[in-house]
């Protein structure tokens, strides 16, 4: 059976990351993805590209065939008339592209709150992918389950830039923990580099430490030369029309504030106490340095002293 790794969604901050540093210590990897454009560089350090799609079995059967190990992933749709449907019919592509292969261990990039059969939006299309891995048969799978990404909060720089303040319908004063991507792609690199677990498992991942969006506002304003950057909390009937006026299907929207009024009910914190395992290092302060002011387009040697 041949090492071979395959990562889906390697266009992507999480599965870039880790098929790099999978190829850098001399890993057989083949990275799947829509775009070859989004694939080059990839290429380019060695990786073997599959360009195709995720909901397409008979592709994911070629491109898993004499694989040991996996990183699965459902990107977001945000045009899908039905966002559960479409997780759904990726994740259960997924799973029967597995069977039929030498697949022998699994990572699967899942997320806090995946437990919970109802009332999170987006993140239940990961609770029923949870169901689907673990019927797999003499395969080892691990559920990431990650928190609140901080590269959401780059959404927010149209928000910044046009009217000065950030916003969302996120309760300004409920803290939740939040976590860089760079993190998960090397927790995901660690237990996939020479795998140990056994049998079906999951791993909640907290980032560095809670904090609430007020909080967070306020730190990346100071990278950006605003120390005085406010926060303000958007009505879910105002974020339904602007989402949709972006273009975003209804079911997207509706999954989304879901997902917020989650959030807002506490549904979407810590349920485990604080360990190694589940802490990661990158904080908030900096991730508004190394990430949030070059995405603002801020040179940091003008901020230094905002």
């Amino acid at each position: 059976m041949s090492n071979i790794y395959v990562v889906t969604g390697a266009a992507g901050n999480i599965g870039k990351r880790l098929a790099e540093k999978l190829l850098a210590v001399g890993k057989t990897v083949r990275v799947i993805g829509r775009e070859a454009s989004k694939l080059s560089s990839l290429v380019d350090k060695g990786a073997i590209a599959f360009v195709g799609s995720l909901e397409d079995e008979t592709f994911l059967a070629t491109a898993f065939q004499d694989a040991k190990y996996l990183f699965a992933m459902i990107p977001p749709n945000y045009l899908a008339e039905n966002v559960r449907a479409f997780q759904n019919k990726v994740s259960k592509a997924l799973v029967n592209a597995t069977k039929s292969t030498s697949v022998s261990h699994v990572v699967t990039l899942s997320s806090l709150g995946a437990h919970l059969p109802t009332g999170t939006g987006p993140i239940l299309g990961l609770h029923d992918a949870e169901k689907d891995f673990n019927q797999l048969e003499n395969v080892n799978v691990l559920h990431l389950r990650p928190t609140f990404f901080m590269e959401n909060l780059l959404n927010g720089i149209n928000t910044i830039k046009n009217l000065g303040i950030n916003g969302s319908p996120q309760d300004p004063n409920v803290a939740v923990p939040m976590i860089a991507t760079k993190d998960i792609a090397d927790v995901a690199f660690d237990v996939l580099e020479s795998p140990s677990f056994t049998g079906k498992t999951v791993r909640e991942l907290y980032g560095q430490r809670d904090l609430s969006i007020l909080e967070a506002t306020k730190i990346l304003g100071k990278s950006i030369g605003k120390s005085d950057l406010n926060y303000i909390q958007f009505s879910f009937e105002d974020t339904r029309k602007a989402m949709l006026d972006m273009g975003l299907s209804a079911s997207m929207v509706d999954a989304m504030l879901e997902m917020y009024q989650s959030i807002n009910n506490g549904l979407l914190t810590a349920i485990e106490p604080r360990s190694p395992s589940n802490t990661t290092p990158t904080s908030i302060e900096d991730f508004a340095q190394e990430v949030f002011a070059p995405a603002y387009g801020i040179n940091q040697s003008t901020t230094a002293n905002a």
